[in-house]
């Protein structure tokens, strides 16, 4: 059975982490080879290793490498070698530029970098002008450049000289440069030109993940430590928390978890960072990741974090009813609780040191260091979002989760002509929460433009009391609204002057004077209120409290989803391969919210919402999705040629999303569910741990079908490719099956959907019907001789009612994995079987049906019935014989069980 091919793996695996090591013999043979055969010898002989590492789950071997010419790197001219732990090619990846010296165009008169970025900073809507210092630079080759200018930015700005291929498949030298901001929402990387500075290609590594609903290095070496125990488990550390498996505070309790670090990742627990007993720190603070607030949005200030004391006790109810802010020391344990526990669960599948993982401390000593997660929790730089930034390994990531909006509503009672709901954004300044009921008065401020309201009101008699209209434009917002407050305004609408929806309004100089709701409408509708003002127009509008994202569970699942996709594919040493258009990144990371947040009562059609508690929905609301996650097709009907209309990222990913979903099913259906998702051998366990393998089999800038493919090859190295059937037809069912075109992962427009399967799976029985594709019927109709049909193991409990016999005229095996499970009845005059061949039924439950040839089988062949169960009670007839053999019969632990 796979569940004990799948227990034996773990065991069995043992040595291979505390002793895999890359074999370089090994992959520079295979190397070789491809070169050899390869008509761009010359393309081959200038390169980097930046990463490898052997799987600690498959022993796989997985080398990334990194073209270079005239010693610069060529941008994502990467290569991956893949070796299973028998020395066995899995694959190998090529993506260097061929040709490459007939394609470079001629570059003169090189620039140095510090002298353009002022040209590129303009270029990019940089106001504030920037005094640079120049703290290095190297005359090598690539002439690695770093650049101060700490009041603008969180770290050292860098230029580094490359090839660039563009998307005219043109190469040309280009300085690509790197900085992040203060308040961590862009980490941009961005190549211009080394001559003109002007901009050809401009990515923000910061991943925002659209929370809102959806529109149309080498690590190599001994291993030196993995304890099987804690060597001082004395102590009881407790976090209160919405634990594992709990999405949000609507769908559990908080709760006090003890000592909840998993041996082999978090050895020292998780408050260590120097590999010896006791811990270091008594905060937020530990090996795998530093959660602490960021109210101001800054990361150069250093937030608070939440602190236990000596005894390590983190035990902070959640006050309900009150700002998230007064609940800061819960939202930051819970934001801490949760990177330590998904850092220790897919440490288990593979993402560990050596793969890249994110640790201040690499006890493996393989891998590289100083990169654990730096978890913002209450991020002030932004509202109803969160984002995540993954660096290359030994570069610390960023997590960063925002609060949103609560409770919102403004609601227009009379007059009738234009009662009803309106949108709006309350700004960054004024009231943060409030239900302020009111009637409507224009400002007039005695200028020739009165509503704008930018001098002292002169109807401020009219105003006091009232909820003033101003128009936007001429002076700040915030004096605008400080203007009708001094007044007697008791709140403040901003009509926007251009059209499309309100903006959130930045407070200026004079925002943080004002105390009175302030908000912003669309121009249309200010543009028909403003018509009725005369006759009294009366509104209510609301502001609860915000919703802290920090106890989303899925949103920090989706958030860490990030760093691990990008950190594991094309290798920890190259953080650019999922900036492509098909890419998958939203997918996985979807995903990983859904795996870790899944409940042992689930069932496979029940509609998953992704975000609802930040979103203010309940656990059955649509979530930020255009469907909720279901295997049910009426539910999510997503296929492979959703993509072509669905934006780029997220849409994308949520259809690789359901896909991985229908896969997930399809191992829970044939192997179960194991709550232990730590060590558990159940089909969630072998899904974890198939697509984090396969993660680093797929190529840089993958797409669907690349993504597929490397499911499959990680099922070949880890279970033998037991399950290859299996997962294709999960996959086939949303269009990505084996006909199915993936055409340029740089677009999304250009794929084919096909819903069959190879050829080999139609041996494999996957349900109960009659006929079509995964029948017992198709899989008789496409046997040789020789093969056999097995039925998966979910098909049981059950019965196949047939419309016709089934005859079987080639010398097959016909195998159910489990006893008696599985009932094969037929519904009229006929047999259920009719043998024609050398064949062998084993462990089936016949019956039969009605009139005299209504018999469980016929047989005119040689047949075995092996551990058959032929239950008489099941035949309708009265005249016809349970089995008329014309041929030559065998019976194996088979027998007859008689009706009355």
């Amino acid at each position: 059975m796979m569940v004990r091919f799948l227990s034996n793996l773990f065991l069995l695996l043992l040595p291979l982490v505390l002793t895999g090591q890359v074999n370089e013999k090994v992959w520079k043979n295979y190397f070789t080879e491809y070169i050899n055969q390869s008509d761009f010898k010359n393309d081959f002989t200038e390169y980097v290793i930046t990463h490898s590492h052997v799987s600690s789950i498959s022993g796989a071997s997985h080398v990334y490498l990194q073209q270079k010419k005239n010693g610069l790197l060529v941008d994502n001219g990467i290569m991956s070698i893949h070796v299973d732990k028998n020395n066995n090619l899995i694959n190998i990846h090529d993506q260097f530029v061929k040709n490459l010296q007939s394609r470079i165009l001629a570059s003169s008169n090189i620039i140095s970098v510090e002298n353009l970025l002022d040209t590129v900073f303009l270029q990019i809507g940089w106001s504030d002008p920037i005094d640079w210092t120049l703290i290095s630079t190297s005359e090598k080759e690539e002439r690695y450049t770093v650049l101060n200018a700490d009041k603008h930015f969180y770290k050292d700005v860098t230029g580094k000289l490359k090839y660039f291929q563009d998307s005219t498949l043109k190469v040309q030298l280009v300085w690509e440069i790197y900085y992040e901001s203060l308040d961590g929402n862009k980490a941009e990387i961005i190549k211009i030109d080394p001559v003109s500075g002007a901009i050809l290609n401009r990515v923000n590594t910061v991943l925002e993940c659209n929370f809102k609903p959806e529109e149309t290095n080498s690590a190599s070496g001994k291993r030196t430590f993995l304890p099987l125990q804690k060597t001082f488990m004395t102590e009881v550390y407790q976090y209160n928390v919405f634990p594992l498996k709990v999405e949000t505070p609507n769908h559990g309790s908080q709760i006090n978890v003890s000592n909840p670090a998993e041996d082999a990742a978090s050895p020292f627990n998780w408050h260590d960072t120097n590999g010896t007993p006791g811990p270091e720190h008594t905060s937020t603070k530990g090996n795998n990741v530093e959660a602490r607030e960021d109210k101001d949005g800054n990361n150069a200030t250093l937030g608070q974090m939440a602190e236990g004391g000596s005894n390590l006790i983190f035990n902070f109810p959640l006050l309900a009813g009150v700002h998230p802010h007064q609940n800061q020391n819960t939202a930051i344990t819970n934001l801490f609780y949760w990177n330590n526990i998904i850092h220790d669960i897919f440490y288990q599948y593979g993402f560990n040191e050596s793969a890249g993982n994110f640790q201040t401390t690499n006890y493996s000593s393989q891998g590289l260091g100083n990169d654990h997660v730096q978890a913002d929790a209450m991020d002030g730089s932004g509202v109803n979002n969160a984002n995540f930034n993954t660096p290359v390994d030994g570069t610390a990531p960023r997590m960063q989760m925002f609060l949103w909006n609560g409770t919102k509503s403004l609601t227009v009672h009379s007059p009738s002509q234009v009662a009803g709901n309106y949108v709006f954004e309350k700004g960054n300044f004024g009231a943060a929460t409030f239900t302020t009921n009111g009637n409507v008065v224009l400002v007039n401020d005695g200028s020739s433009q009165p509503s704008l309201g930018c001098n002292t009101l002169v109807n401020g008699s009219q105003i006091s009391g009232n909820i003033a209209m101003v128009d936007r434009g001429t002076c700040e917002l915030g004096t605008k609204c400080l203007n009708a407050q001094n007044a007697g305004a008791i709140a403040v609408i901003v009509c926007n002057n251009v059209t499309g929806n309100p903006t959130i309004m930045p407070p200026g100089a004079n925002g943080s004077s004002v105390t009175i709701p302030s908000i912003m409408m669309r121009k249309v509708d200010c543009d028909a209120i403003k018509i009725y003002l005369t006759s009294g127009v009366n509104l209510t509008m609301t502001i609860g409290n915000p919703i802290d994202g920090d106890y989303d569970n899925g949103i920090i699942c989706h958030e860490y989803g990030h760093g691990i996709s990008i950190r594991l594919t094309g290798g920890a040493g190259n953080s650019g391969c999922l900036n492509n258009q098909e890419q998958m990144g939203e997918g996985w990371s979807d995903w990983f919210g859904l795996m870790l947040t899944m409940e042992e009562s689930d069932i496979e059609s029940r509609a998953r919402g992704i975000g609802t508690y930040a979103l203010n929905q309940p656990v059955t609301g649509n979530g930020i999705r255009t469907y909720k996650y279901s295997t049910d097709l009426t539910i999510n009907p997503h296929t492979y040629n959703s993509i072509i209309s669905l934006a780029a990222p997220h849409g994308v990913g949520s259809v690789w999303c359901a896909m991985l979903w229908e896969m997930t099913w399809a191992l829970i259906r044939e192997y179960g569910y194991d709550p232990d998702l730590y060590n558990g051998t159940g089909g969630n366990n072998m899904a974890m741990a198939l697509v984090t393998e396969a993660l680093k089999l797929q190529p840089c800038s993958p797409g669907f079908v690349d993504g597929r493919n490397a499911i499959l090859a990680a099922d070949n190295v880890l279970f033998g490719g037991e399950n290859q059937c299996l997962i294709w037809k999960a996959f086939a069912k949303r269009g990505l099956g084996f006909s199915a075109q993936q055409g340029l992962t740089s677009s999304k427009t250009d794929g084919t959907q096909a819903f069959d399967m190879p050829p080999n799976c139609c041996k494999i029985v996957s349900n109960k019907n009659n006929s079509g594709n995964g029948s017992l019927r198709e899989a008789l109709s496409c046997a040789t001789n020789g093969d056999t049909i097995r039925f998966l193991n979910f098909i049981k409990n059950d019965t196949i009612l047939l419309s016709s016999a089934l005859s079987v005229n080639k010398e097959v095996i016909i195998q159910h994995p489990a006893s008696w499970t599985l009932t094969l009845l037929s519904s009229g005059n006929f047999p259920v079987f009719e043998i024609l061949e050398n064949v062998t039924l084993e462990n089936l439950n016949l019956g039969a049906g009605t009139g005299v040839e209504g018999r469980a089988i016929l047989n005119d062949g040689n047949l075995l019935l092996k551990n058959l169960h032929i239950n008489d009670d099941l035949l309708n007839n009265s005249t016809g014989s349970t089995i008329l053999n014309e041929g030559n019969l065998i019976f194996e632990g088979s027998f007859i069980i008689e009706g009355p």
